[in-house]
């Protein structure tokens, strides 16, 4: 089909490979679909073959620093046609986004209409409240990801999500290539190393092995060097990218992690390499952090392209 004028277009459609026909009309259906996404007052939306859509209505665990990049994001329509419906708040608040619920009760933001909950707070979060928004029958979102290498949490939660015909999602966060390594480990993987240096008042934990960031003043001091497992007990919101990348690839235990409080950096980085059947991957993230030192700019953009992808008609990567 020509995407520019109606059949048989000859004098158009003879003159072009059909490779190029093909593109040139997706090209198309997708300008179509952005004209067509207008929303009406009751929030429903228009798709691409002309059938009414309701928004996406999303609940948030948490309204710190990711949260709340997440709901400006959301108010200027980075996250696709979506609506922020409530907020379970961790501590009694009088602030919130404009229009969303903003609760301390469990009971109450469960009771609220959502489709998709983004649990942005905390491991503790995850145990305390996944399970029952999985079983509520609404996807979860989890950004603290380093709660599940607690192996019986995530078999539950896996339970869960398929028991109610729900899914986990599980954004990059503050790293990429995921998609290369996991695709890399249907080949086999043989080694996945992580190495994270951060600014050492972005590696403070709070308990008594803050005292090793006292020496690092002039050079790097590594702090850990051991399994993504007890990595992410250790510092479980500093690292929550060595979960990440423990799933998509060799598991908690056979991925390696060093840690090193630098303060020659500035930036969060975070330097994977990968060796298998597939060759060998390097890949190097220099994130900004946030007013939260211990948190990435790129950490909240990756939950809204997680969330724009769930409506997108072509999903790259």
């Amino acid at each position: 089909m020509c995407p520019t004028c109606p059949p048989p277009c000859p004098s158009y459609c003879a003159s072009i490979e059909p490779a190029t026909l093909l593109a040139n009309e997706v090209s198309a259906i997708i300008l179509r679909t952005r004209r067509e996404f207008g929303r009406s007052d009751s929030g429903e939306r228009k798709g691409p073959m002309g059938h009414e859509y309701r928004d996406l209505q999303l609940g948030i665990i948490g309204y710190g620093t990711i949260a709340r990049r997440v709901a400006q994001g959301i108010r200027a329509g980075e996250a696709g046609a979506v609506r922020l419906a409530a907020v379970l708040a961790l501590h009694p608040t009088a602030e919130g986004p404009d229009g969303a619920l903003v609760t301390t009760d469990p009971d109450v933001f469960l009771a609220h209409p959502m489709d998709l909950v983004l649990e942005l707070a905390s491991q503790n979060a995850v145990h305390r409240h996944g399970e029952a928004v999985l079983e509520s029958g609404r996807d979860l979102l989890v950004m603290s990801i380093g709660a599940l290498a607690d192996d019986a949490l995530f078999d539950r939660l896996t339970k869960a999500a398929a028991a109610n015909g729900r899914r986990l999602l599980l954004p990059s966060g503050a790293l990429g290539a995921l998609d290369a390594i996991a695709a890399a480990a249907i080949g086999g993987l043989e080694e996945v190393t992580l190495t994270t240096r951060k600014p050492p008042d972005a590696l403070q934990t709070g308990t008594g092995r803050d005292a090793s960031l006292a020496e690092a003043t002039d050079e790097a001091v590594l702090l850990y060097d051991g399994s993504a497992r007890e990595a992410v007990r250790l510092y479980p919101a500093n690292v929550n990218v060595a979960a990440a990348l423990s799933l998509a690839g060799v598991g908690f235990d056979r991925t390696r992690v060093h840690i090193y409080a630098d303060p020659a950096v500035s930036r969060n980085t975070h330097e994977v390499h990968a060796r298998g059947w597939f060759g060998e991957l390097r890949f190097t993230m220099m994130n900004i952090p946030t007013e939260n030192p211990k948190t990435g700019r790129i950490t909240a953009l990756s939950v809204l392209r997680t969330i724009r992808n769930l409506q997108a008609p072509v999903i790259v990567g």
